[in-house]
């Protein structure tokens, strides 16, 4: 069948031609999700749960500069740094102040991870090899935290450089790839093929078919992130029992050895929650490479296509933009503590609220067949709660975290990091589902043969929004005579502004605008199935 007729077919019954195509030749059933598969899926986020990228390396990596770091107003590396003093070391031709080391090493890696992510954001849409990709991250990710075990020393604090920036790359490349696999997974689930057969039949109705597919998906995303949180407790407390055996209170270096301990240790179980996932996966054919591209340029050019193409794909964009904004608010305010143990506790806390927090809400919108749109701006509601929180301490010290109920501050820092108590059970409760919906909605506007680039892109605006906020943040700090809140001004009306892109986004408008830029793409050749050996 034809390209021309494919389309003409899909148009008569509203189904998409990959659905249509595979459900009538039988090759859906040769995909078919498992249960086993799916389990894989989920116990592959245990272990690439961020404790040994993104935050037990961060806080080692911080922790090495400040203790390697020395007071300015006295002769280089005469006098330790101390909690009121200024803490600098030479970095990059320059001396500079750590926090200003820490802003600028996120910056290169941030710099680096779009290019990496930009150029094999592609790759993985196609042929059939695309699994070899987050199995690469994960062992560079899992070599990297056992590196940390020969960095524990504050004269070791470069090599913490090297390992600080491919900590975070590896960490979001994998999950980047591995998150982008589970729109397929529910596309590929017994109950949705059952549905979408129906749907060819004239048994069910486009829209019905696409709630369906949509509840599933936020099925799949939802248990992932409970599973994770579940299992993560159980990691976190027996970091526990590591810390007290290497009496990590006992002095700074045991502190300092017991980070790179934790990241040791929290690797190895990302590497034994990973193999199931490797074998079980089940290597679904993607694309054929378009006539004249190759593997080294098809992420710029499928890139450039995406964004050539953006007025086909309005509710993509406009998804995007809010994306980018609500970012913004929710990466300014970061967890950070030099303590091992103090951090630990401090985890456990904030996961198993998190893992409570996204389950309930997916019980809701089970319950009551919510759209995921619905859910996300209920969600982003209680993030603007917590900048109204954070706004009423501007110009008063009974609430907006002031107080020891409410967070417990570290003075030494120059943005607004809280390490929380009360926030910590909040965030985890009615921020963190934030994780699960937005990466739903994002699979929910994005054209499915090109679901890993869009991921990538949205990676890639999501680091964007992660760097451009503490910087912005910092400004306005020092702007206001050093009045820690005041960053929340900038913050509420950021997240206020990017409601509104939200609110404007259609999804069903979306499915409509992908389609037609996959079938626009398709006439330029640009999709090919790619052909099974």
């Amino acid at each position: 069948m034809s390209v021309s007729e494919k389309e003409k077919v899909a148009a008569d019954v509203e189904l998409s031609l990959s659905d249509r195509t595979e459900v009538e030749s039988g090759t859906l059933r040769q995909w078919k999700t498992t249960r086993i598969e799916l389990w894989a899926f989920y116990v592959y986020y245990i272990g690439n749960n961020g404790l040994s990228g993104f935050n037990f390396g961060p806080s080692q990596f911080q922790n090495l500069l400040f203790l390697a770091g020395y007071d300015p107003s006295r002769p280089p590396f005469t006098a330790p740094c101390g909690a009121d003093t200024q803490c600098v070391l030479p970095y990059l031709g320059r001396v500079r102040d750590v926090n200003s080391i820490v802003l600028l090493t996120n910056g290169i890696s941030f710099a680096l991870q779009a290019v990496v992510l930009l150029l094999i954001g592609a790759w993985a849409d196609y042929g059939r090899w695309r699994p070899n990709i987050t199995i690469f991250f994960t062992f560079l990710a899992v070599a990297v935290s056992f590196a940390w075990l020969g960095v524990d020393e504050p004269s070791k604090w470069q090599a913490g450089v090297a390992l600080y920036i491919l900590g975070l790359i590896t960490y979001q490349c994998a999950l980047t790839f591995w998150t982008a696999a589970f729109p397929g997974l529910a596309r590929n689930l017994p109950g949705v093929q059952d549905s979408a057969a129906q749907t060819i039949s004239g048994e069910k109705t486009l829209t019905e078919h696409a709630d369906y597919e949509s509840l599933e998906r936020n099925r799949i995303s939802n248990v992932s992130f409970a599973v994770c949180s579940a299992g993560e407790i159980v990691i976190l407390a027996m970091m526990v029992g590591i810390l007290k055996g290497l009496h990590s209170d006992a002095s700074t270096e045991n502190n300092t050895k017991a980070f790179s301990a934790l990241i040791a240790f929290s690797g190895g179980v990302w590497l034994l929650c990973a193999l199931p996932w490797f074998f079980l996966e089940k290597r679904r054919p993607g694309l054929a490479l378009p006539l004249g591209a190759s593997m080294l340029t098809i992420g710029f050019k499928q890139t450039f296509v995406a964004f050539r193409e953006c007025m086909r794909l309005k509710q993509t964009f406009l998804y995007l933009i809010f994306y980018f904004l609500m970012g913004d608010v929710l990466n300014t305010t970061v967890v950070v503590s030099y303590s091992t143990l103090q951090l630990t506790l401090l985890l456990i806390v904030g996961i198993v609220a998190q893992g409570a927090g996204i389950y309930l809400f997916w019980l809701v919108q089970k319950r009551f067949h919510i759209s995921t749109k619905t859910m996300l701006c209920f969600n982003v509601f209680w993030i603007l709660i917590l900048t109204v929180w954070g706004l009423i301490g501007i110009h008063t010290d009974k609430f907006g975290f002031k107080h020891v109920w409410e967070i417990w501050c570290d003075s030494s820092l120059t943005l607004p990091y809280v390490t929380p108590k009360l926030y910590q059970a909040y965030y985890g409760l009615m921020v963190c589902p934030w994780y699960a919906y937005s990466q739903t909605m994002i699979s929910e506007v994005s054209p499915l043969p090109q679901m890993f680039l869009f991921f990538a892109l949205f990676s890639v605006v999501g680091k964007t929004s992660a760097f451009i906020g503490p910087l912005v943040s910092s400004a306005i700090i020092t702007a206001s005579g050093n009045n820690d809140n005041y960053p929340f001004v900038f913050l509420f009306t950021l997240g206020a502004l990017s409601t509104v892109f939200l609110w404007f986004v259609d999804v069903d408008k979306s499915r409509k605008e992908c389609e037609e830029f996959i079938q626009a793409e398709a006439k330029r050749e640009a999709f090919a199935e790619a052909n099974d050996p």
